[in-house]
């Protein structure tokens, strides 16, 4: 198959190309430069509207994973604002235009977040639950919004509500190893909250399978079925170091 993918620098999505290339697919990446050479890659730029139609013609599926990273600043009114735009607004441009192409992809794979579901406790929810409320509530419905011109086009979307993604290479994970590793690694506030997880792999292989499997539509909680607590996390982690 031929699959775009935005976001393809990022940990999930430089590992989602590498496991597409290596089952022979070509991948396009959407790119906010302007493509050299003979690389595989499309231009686009949400913050200014400006997306290359053209290049977007003859995909059969189409992977959404960019977006501004929730841990990489402290959230002022300012930086919630990058953090919504990114993801709403690009969202939304790419949706329109695979909308509009002569022939559109038969699938549209977008990234969401467990944020959707708000501060639950202990709660269990699954896909038919409601949002809960707060900023990532909020803001991971009207992402998911966003994504409606390709829904209503016909293309099968899939929303993937991810949880922590853990890689040594990056994200959350490669964050707490350096402390813990010098066993200053400890439980943040009660310890009580629960973290909904998955492993890189293991998330790679989710969005395959809402490729392949005609199926799969609407939301899906890519996460490992187990949710563990902070402190059980915490406990874990610094047992498998020997801290």
């Amino acid at each position: 198959m031929r699959i775009l993918v935005t976001g393809s620098t990022g940990l999930v999505g430089s590992a989602l190309v590498r496991s597409l290339q290596q089952d022979g697919h070509a991948v396009t990446r959407l790119v906010r430069r302007e493509p050299a050479g003979a690389e595989s890659s499309v231009f686009w730029n949400p913050e200014t509207g400006q997306i290359d139609r053209e290049g977007l013609e003859g995909a059969d599926a189409v992977v959404h994973l960019a977006g501004e990273n929730i841990a990489a600043r402290r959230w002022t009114r300012k930086q919630k604002a990058r953090i919504r735009d990114s993801r709403v607004i690009g969202t939304r441009l790419l949706a329109e235009s695979l909308a509009e192409l002569s022939s559109p992809p038969a699938v549209l794979v977008a990234a969401s977040g467990m944020g959707f579901y708000g501060d639950r406790g202990e709660e269990e929810v699954d896909e038919t639950s409601p949002p809960g409320r707060g900023f990532l509530a909020e803001l991971c419905q009207q992402w998911e919004g966003a994504a409606d011109p390709a829904r209503n086009a016909g293309i099968r979307v899939v929303h993937l509500r991810i949880g922590m993604v853990l890689s040594e290479k990056g994200g959350a994970l490669a964050k707490m190893l350096p402390a813990f590793r010098l066993g200053l690694g400890g439980v943040i506030g009660s310890g009580r909250q629960y973290w909904s997880w998955i492993a890189l792999d293991d998330l790679v292989r989710i969005i395959r399978h809402a490729i392949e499997n005609d199926g799969l539509s609407g939301p899906v909680n890519a996460v490992s079925p187990r949710p563990v607590t902070n402190r059980q996390f915490t406990q874990t982690l610094g047992r498998i170091l020997r801290r």
